[in-house]
């Protein structure tokens, strides 16, 4: 990989000295050409993943990321940054370390800085059944060779001295630590995966919607766009909440609901909170930031909608969730809130596969565990459209399992009801 400049020290101090003005673009912004090997709809995290991946691991270069708007602008820049591979079912830890394992050493990779911060994952247990499940819960990780570890509620007193252990609405009976889990930075990620992929000859096409998709005998052909008709052999969906809409442009159908899931920041404050709290029993979840906001999410809304802002109630019952564990955050500032459209499947996992469209693959069905999922997810994605194959993690994850009833039911391990 050749980037057109690295960053290094010795290129951030040559800049400095004249005003930061000399910086290149990082990565081109072409014209569309007239055809393409493979096209990947969708310029967020998974999208620019996969032409990386296509790219680096396949050595597929002609290859374009078609996004409607600007890179990152969906999902991949709403939301809490959580990175874990803490899930129940093997298959889905098994998958979602793969992912942590790749961004453990992504900055390195793509000689980008996507502020990385394993600070550790804490899941928080109120009641006797989740006391047990959660029990469960780390036997199950660690069998698979994922870290994991159980701790008392002394123990979390200690790691959070902040929290209300004891004499909250809702008192603290034990929780599980991933130490490894984290945060990072979402732009960082969508721009280091941008730039990498721009190094190995992907066109990425901003302001570029795609309006139809067209196939012939059964086989995808290309895609209708606002910048006109593109020829394609391949063609991957890698849209988020928007994947219900583009397999209906494709003619069929896909079995999710489109949800908002929306998140807060408050003022900056001095450091108070070195892991991520998850707390699914009362619909809260929490990390601060490099810069001192608390940043706050939880529960989707309760109506299907495809709607960025998010609602009040939701807002309300979320405060309402984290003052029972932090008192003291009751006099911070709320400074903004936002929503990203989160595409639930009916087993809460994600769908990787092919399509009814031959040479047509789909990436969806995140919930709320698509940023965390971005290197793997275009990892598998990529593998998949090369090869025809599935990669041997992302093969349970086939629209097939609906049908099958080999379902992978992670409501309670994604984190948050749904």
């Amino acid at each position: 990989m050749t980037f057109r400049s690295r960053f290094s020290a010795f290129a951030l101090a040559r800049n400095a000295l004249t005003g930061h003005r000399n910086w290149q673009a990082q990565w081109r912004s072409p014209e569309p050409k007239a055809a393409y090997d493979a096209i990947v709809i969708g310029g967020g995290g998974h999208g620019l993943a996969t032409a990386y991946y296509l790219a680096k691991n396949h050595g597929l270069s002609n290859v374009a990321v078609l996004e409607k708007g600007w890179l990152g602008g969906g999902n991949t820049g709403r939301n809490t940054t959580i990175i874990r591979s803490n899930y129940f079912f093997p298959e889905s830890t098994r998958f979602y370390d793969l992912a942590l394992r790749l961004y453990e050493n992504l900055a390195h990779e793509l000689n980008y800085n996507i502020m990385f911060s394993p600070r550790g994952v804490l899941t928080l247990a109120f009641t006797r059944h989740d006391i047990e499940f959660q029990r469960r819960w780390v036997n199950a990780i660690q069998m698979t060779g994922v870290d994991s570890e159980w701790l008392t509620p002394a123990q979390i007193g200690r790691c959070v001295p902040a929290m209300a252990i004891e004499g909250g609405r809702f008192p603290v009976r034990g929780g599980f630590l991933q130490k490894r889990g984290g945060i990072a930075r979402h732009d960082a990620v969508a721009w280091a995966y941008a730039r990498a992929a721009d190094a190995l000859g992907v066109d990425i096409i901003q302001n570029c919607e795609v309006t139809g998709i067209a196939s012939k005998s059964g086989r995808v052909t290309g895609v209708e766009t606002s910048r006109g008709a593109i020829r394609a052999k391949k063609v991957a969906i890698a849209v988020a909440g928007h994947s219900s809409r583009l397999a209906e442009l494709a003619g069929f159908r896909l079995p999710l609901e489109s949800v908002t899931l929306q998140a807060f920041v408050s003022e900056p404050i001095k450091p108070v909170l070195d892991l991520v709290i998850m707390a699914g029993h009362v619909h809260v979840y929490l990390s601060q930031s490099d810069k001192g906001e608390l940043v706050i999410g939880g529960g989707t809304d309760a109506y299907p909608s495809f709607t960025q802002r998010g609602s009040y109630p939701s807002v309300e019952q979320t405060v309402a969730a984290m003052l029972t564990l932090f008192p003291s955050f009751s006099a911070l500032k709320m400074m903004r809130q936002w929503g990203g459209i989160v595409d639930i499947s009916p087993d809460r996992s994600a769908i990787i596969d092919r399509t009814p469209i031959d040479n047509l693959y789909i990436n969806c069905g995140w919930g709320t565990g698509g940023f965390k999922a971005i290197p793997a997810g275009g990892w598998a994605t990529a593998h998949l459209m090369a090869t025809g194959e599935h990669h041997a993690l992302s093969a349970p994850f086939g629209l097939g399992r609906f049908a099958r009833g080999i379902l992978i039911d992670e409501g309670a391990a994604a984190g948050v009801a749904h």
